[in-house]
């Protein structure tokens, strides 16, 4: 099968690598993207044929890996696409069930773990009547190809679930931390973990470069997990919190602190000095 790539990204680069690898020749189109993507696409070894319209004339399979609030857009551009369209962006169910929509030939995916450099690192879920054709073409790759029972959707329901806690619950941990930090507690908050929940020091430090580094991309994941939640009638505020944490952290990513430290300090400068009240 001819393979496209659409908007290699870090993620997506790596993804085209992996099945360069494999042998498969995997096409991609340069026009209007930045230098870096064409850096990233060259570096990976893909073809470039220009336009999409090409692409999509050319290849019996797209591949769509983006940051989330992009997916939707990225769909609309190859509307009308004969061949299967591979949906791998952290998209809720019901996103993916909208872009499904508008391409007969649909599958949905979710990618878990980081790019795929070497193997059993990084799963692609996958669901839909077509799945098993995206399975065998990552066969004896470094990315490996999961079938998740049932309709478009179930996918992206996984990787929904599974970010939710991942980079939930470290948006969660930065936010208690800065807390701490701008009431004067941080090194006493520190040490009880020490103590307590050893773990969480040094989680909170990786936490801290991640979202330096991804935060970017993460705000629109949180939020198609927060409507992910809210379709299923659970709580969305977890993850709309979420996002504003990310947000917060990728508009100061300029600055030149640490990670922790710059982390921290866009989430909430502390306070000035108050005083204590006379007794």
């Amino acid at each position: 099968m001819a393979v496209g790539l659409l908007h290699p990204g870090e993620m997506g680069a790596a993804i085209g690598a992996t099945l360069v690898a494999r042998g498969e020749r995997i096409l991609w189109a340069s026009a209007g993207r930045s230098e870096a993507t064409r850096a990233r696409a060259e570096a990976a070894r893909l073809d470039d044929v220009g336009e999409v319209a090409e692409l999509c004339r050319r290849c019996d399979v797209l591949i769509s890996v983006c940051p989330p609030h992009a997916a939707q857009d990225v769909a609309r551009r190859v509307e009308g696409f004969a061949g299967i369209y591979l949906d791998a962006n952290a998209v809720s169910p019901e996103t993916a069930r909208r872009i499904s929509a508008s391409l007969p030939r649909f599958v949905d995916g979710g990618i878990v773990g980081p790019p795929p450099r070497e193997a059993g690192t990084t799963r692609l879920y996958i669901s839909g009547e077509e799945a098993g054709s995206v399975a065998a073409l990552f066969a004896g790759t470094t990315v490996e190809a999961k079938l998740v029972p049932g309709e478009p959707g179930a996918a992206s329901a996984v990787k929904m679930a599974y970010a939710g806690w991942t980079k939930g619950s470290a948006a969660l941990l930065l936010a208690t931390r800065a807390l701490a930090r701008a009431e004067g507690v941080e090194e006493t908050l520190v040490q009880e973990w020490r103590m307590s929940l050893p773990e969480l020091d040094a989680q909170s430090v990786a936490a801290s470069r991640s979202a330096r580094g991804k935060g970017w991309r993460w705000v629109g994941e949180m939020h198609e997990i927060a409507s992910a939640f809210a379709a299923c009638g659970l709580p969305r505020e977890f993850h709309e919190a979420a996002a504003e944490v990310y947000d917060r952290v990728s508009r100061r990513s300029a600055m030149g602190e640490s990670d922790l430290d710059g982390v921290l300090q866009a989430l909430g400068d502390p306070p000035p000095h108050r005083p204590t009240d006379a007794c």
